[in-house]
């Protein structure tokens, strides 16, 4: 009786040892390339995809008209948000509407302890969903990520934004829409 108990007991060792050596192989033995790996521990933003539409980030860095834009996000560390599924509206200023603001003010906000505002300021720039221009109405209010609201007035058959900024041109991005904009819309305090 004693030898069986031994037996199955060595028996259930060796298969255990097995399985686990079976697992210890096949973690392993991955089929991922070290940028796949990176990817996996970097975001959705490092994932290289050269197939699909552009997602609103990828349009943004594409454009010599949005780089400081681009600068702020990478700042703000809202890459990886922007670049998930979303649906997003992203109402995108240009370097001319950052160079509107006075003197010294996105070198400020660029910097460390001012992340937060910085966050603040980019979330006010986009809305969760699709609106497409055609869409607007006059006197529409979007709720904004950061919890405020811009509100649409229709000026000439165009929508204006926050009664100043103008969109010059519309972009579909494979997670939402980008409104390019000439102002930088301001969260009310």
């Amino acid at each position: 009786m004693k030898i069986r108990i031994s037996s199955l007991l060595f028996c259930f060792l060796i298969s255990l040892y097995a399985c686990n050596s079976q697992n210890e192989t096949n973690t392993g033995e991955t089929n991922t390339s070290p940028e796949e790996n990176t990817a996996q521990s970097a975001g959705q933003s490092a994932v290289k995809d050269d197939v699909s539409n552009p997602n609103i980030v990828q349009v943004a860095v594409g454009s010599k008209d949005h780089t400081t834009l681009v600068a702020a996000v990478k700042a703000a560390q809202l890459v990886d948000v922007l670049s998930n599924a979303g649906p997003f509206t992203v109402f995108a200023p240009t370097n001319a509407a950052f160079d509107k603001l006075p003197k010294g003010t996105v070198e400020d906000l660029l910097k460390a302890e001012k992340k937060e505002t910085l966050t603040d300021i980019l979330q006010y720039h986009v809305s969760v969903g699709v609106y497409k221009i055609e869409s607007f109405v006059d006197g529409q209010t979007l709720g904004q990520v950061n919890g405020g609201n811009i509100k649409i007035t229709i000026v000439n058959g165009k929508p204006l934004i926050n009664g100043k900024a103008h969109i010059l041109a519309s972009v579909k991005a494979s997670n939402g829409m980008i409104h390019i904009i000439d102002e930088v819309l301001l969260p009310s305090k």
